[in-house]
């Protein structure tokens, strides 16, 4: 068979098939009497054979050594192939990710897109100067997606840059709290508590209603940081949780912050204390948490408040009793 049957069966040129000749890949076994090359049926083979090894991203060179070294041992070279692949992979799912954050913007010109560019490159610095300068330009001159600033809180360790990240997607024209959620389901623990950190700074409903999703998420800290979130603004649902933390001591200074501020509505006044009380009634509750729910109760107002402490007054830990006595009388002096 001439080279141009050979291409048209092949779909290899006849220019790239002169080329494997001249590497030594494959050579026609004959000449016509004119000089033309003919191939036999197992140079055909031999093409197909290059072919489907080229598929797989051998070189030329390895292809060569693949089908003439009796000896070449596949298993090495296909392992290379795997790990190469996949990092070609992965450099081009970074360059589609890139290009898709750019396109969020709207870039009008190629200096916005420059722009663009420069700060992701700074979110991505292994210097925490660069990931903040790059944080507090996000809002100051360059629009950045927020799907880069979400990625970028989820994964820092420097408390500064993390804050100056939380506080840029707080500003951010976009809410990323749909993104943030992800991360509150993480393996990690970091993740989640960033997750949840970051959704307390977004002022936005559905960050709100994310941080009440969060308080039967199984991590006690992103139940804790939900908890004070909500208290913050004025969410009830987040009773239980705050008088769960000064039973456990888990922060729980700000939890009774956070209650003292949410009773300043009458209307949940009275539930606060009862549930504090609620507390104290269990009989499990141990000297230093008997303590800390008296100091709780010292600015919850209402008489149900005042019963308890006056009961307080006389309990059988000479602490307890002292803490609860002192509130009384700041309390008797308010009047």
């Amino acid at each position: 068979m001439l080279i141009g049957d050979v291409a048209r069966r092949s779909g290899v040129s006849a220019r790239m098939l002169r080329h494997y000749e001249s590497l030594g890949l494959v050579r026609p076994t004959d000449r016509t009497d004119s000089g033309y090359r003919e191939y036999s049926g197992e140079d055909i083979r031999r093409v197909f054979h290059i072919e489907s090894l080229r598929s797989l991203g051998l070189s030329l060179r390895e292809v060569g050594r693949a089908l003439d070294d009796p000896g070449f041992a596949p298993a090495g070279l296909v392992e290379d192939l795997i790990r190469q692949t996949r990092d070609r992979l992965a450099a081009e799912q970074e360059l589609l990710t890139r290009l898709r954050r750019i396109g969020a913007v709207e870039p009008a010109g190629w200096e916005d897109v420059l722009q663009v560019v420069a700060l992701l490159q700074g979110l991505g610095s292994s210097s925490a100067g660069a990931r903040q300068r790059a944080a507090l330009s996000a809002v100051e001159d360059v629009p950045v997606p927020v799907e880069a600033l979400v990625e970028a809180v989820l994964r820092e360790s420097d408390p500064s840059v993390a804050g100056a990240l939380r506080w840029a997607l707080a500003q951010s024209s976009e809410d990323g709290s749909a993104l943030l959620a992800e991360g509150l389901g993480s393996p990690s623990a970091e993740v989640r508590k960033r997750a949840v950190q970051s959704l307390a700074e977004i002022p936005h409903r559905e960050a709100t209603a994310l941080l009440r999703d969060a308080l039967a998420n199984h991590d006690v800290v992103v139940r804790g940081y939900a908890a004070l979130a909500l208290g913050a603004r004025g969410v009830a649902d987040a009773i239980p949780a705050l008088i769960d933390m000064i039973v456990e001591e888990g922060n729980d200074a700000d939890a009774a912050d956070a209650l003292s501020a949410l009773a300043s509505d009458p209307a949940l006044a009275d539930r606060i204390a009862t549930g504090l009380v609620d507390c104290l009634a269990r009989g499990t509750t141990g000297a230093s948490a008997r303590r800390r729910l008296a100091q709780a109760l010292a600015d919850i107002p209402g008489d149900t408040a005042s019963r308890a402490l006056v009961e307080l007054s006389h309990d059988e830990n000479r602490a307890v009793a002292l803490t609860a006595t002192y509130i009384l009388k700041l309390r008797s002096t308010r009047r």
